[in-house]
């Protein structure tokens, strides 16, 4: 039976009020008292309402990416949207993409990356079939710094009514490679897989990298001196569903490598994935766990790209939530992010953690909500300043807004 048209409207739009060449944003806020930073928002032009926020680095700047719900004739729809911060404050925001068939989801958000020659791909989800959990990958891609999109099609070739989803997309010198979560064997009773490609490759195969992981945990990617390193949360025969990392090299994929074995044994997804970064040949991955009944969020570190890493530092554990991110700052130090639960409310943390291991102290940068709708906290690294972004859910979710602040 053929798949419904997949109704999308890519708009192609001008930026407005963003001048040719974007200067330094605000100087950094002072760490406040408690540990706790000191606030200071810059929060992109995010209608209320606003979900699934992302940060990128183009053109040397800050970008979001954002998802907002809209009605159009009466009937509901979503757009992708996307703004750029310059030193009068954020550009007018684009829409990248449109439609009314979009899955919009508090964990399985959209992303954005320039590849080594300016070009810039996004991508989104949207439904193929009446399946809750029948969606494709989309992509679009800009020429000019993203103040235009077309559309390019759908990511994945398969057309089997199963979730396609969690996407991570690495630049690459003349281009960009997505890895995503592929549920195509789920249409037999197979588990879910894990796939790569490279955009705009029309004659090249999409891998398969493991056939067997966790349904709806996060992928994430980065690109080492080696080629690039994808993490993800596995999953063995009896259910235990610790993270893997798989590397593409010269002499092509590697085989899927435990970052550590927790012995997480979850008859189910938590949806909680992990986060790498990395520079040259130094990666750092961080996790959620909660092996042995204790909930904890952990760092590791290689020096060999990925090939191994070191014992896993225990950067919180007790009342945690997980949702956790990473970023380089200018010393080379990775910072790390992830919602607690210790409080009333639940608690975004912080933490600077050297090159050499030596680990910072944790500090607040706001409260937030322990339900699915505050999301994934971001962390992104530009020209030597640190971000964040949150949804800041409030008690009318219908208001929410979609918070940036400076660290």
């Amino acid at each position: 039976m053929p798949l419904p048209l997949f109704a999308l409207s890519l708009l192609v739009v001008s930026c407005q009020g963003e001048t040719a060449d974007l200067a330094e944003t605000a100087d950094r806020p002072v760490r406040g008292e408690n540990s706790v930073l000191a606030p200071a928002p810059i929060d992109p032009p995010a209608a209320p309402g606003a979900m699934a926020p992302n940060l990128a680095v183009v053109g040397e700047r800050l970008a979001a990416t954002w998802l907002e719900p809209i009605v159009v004739a009466g009937s509901p729809e979503h757009r992708l949207r996307f703004a750029r911060l310059g030193k009068a404050g954020w550009s007018e925001p684009v829409s990248i993409a449109q439609g009314p068939d979009f899955f919009a989801n508090w964990a399985d958000f959209p992303s954005l990356v320039e590849a080594g020659d300016g070009t810039l791909y996004a991508h989104w989800l949207a439904k193929t079939a009446e399946d809750t959990y029948a969606y494709s990958i989309f992509l679009a891609r800009s020429d000019d710094q993203g103040a235009s999109w077309r559309p390019l099609g759908q990511l994945n070739r398969d057309q089997t009514p199963t979730e396609h989803g969690f996407v991570a997309l690495v630049p690459e010198a003349d281009g960009a490679r997505a890895f995503w979560l592929d549920g195509r064997e789920m249409v037999d009773g197979a588990p879910m897989t894990v796939r790569s490609a490279r955009i705009e490759d029309p004659g090249g195969a999409e891998q398969l990298l493991d056939s067997r992981v966790c349904e709806c945990c996060a992928t994430d990617a980065a690109a080492t001196d080696e080629g690039p390193i994808l993490v993800y949360r596995d999953r063995s025969q009896d259910e235990v569903r610790d993270v893997s990392v798989v590397r593409g090299t010269a002499s092509g994929w590697t085989e899927p490598l435990a970052v550590h074995r927790d012995g997480w044994q979850i008859n189910g997804c938590p949806v909680n994935g992990p986060a790498v970064v990395a520079s040259e040949n130094r990666a750092a991955v961080a996790w959620f766990t909660a092996a042995g009944g204790v909930s904890r969020v952990h760092v590791a570190f290689s020096d060999d790209s990925g090939a191994s890493f070191g014992a896993p530092i225990v950067v919180d554990e007790g009342s945690v939530l997980g949702r956790v991110d990473l970023a380089l700052d200018a010393e080379g130090a990775t910072w790390m992010s992830w919602v607690s639960n210790r409080s009333e409310n639940a608690e975004i943390l912080v933490q600077r953690i050297s090159h050499e291991g030596a680990v910072g102290e944790p500090r607040l940068v706001a409260k937030t909500s322990a339900a699915r709708a505050s999301g994934f906290p971001i962390l992104q690294n530009v020209q030597g300043k640190m971000f964040i972004a949150w949804v800041d859910v409030g008690e009318d979710r219908s208001a929410s807004r979609i918070r940036v602040q400076e660290l």
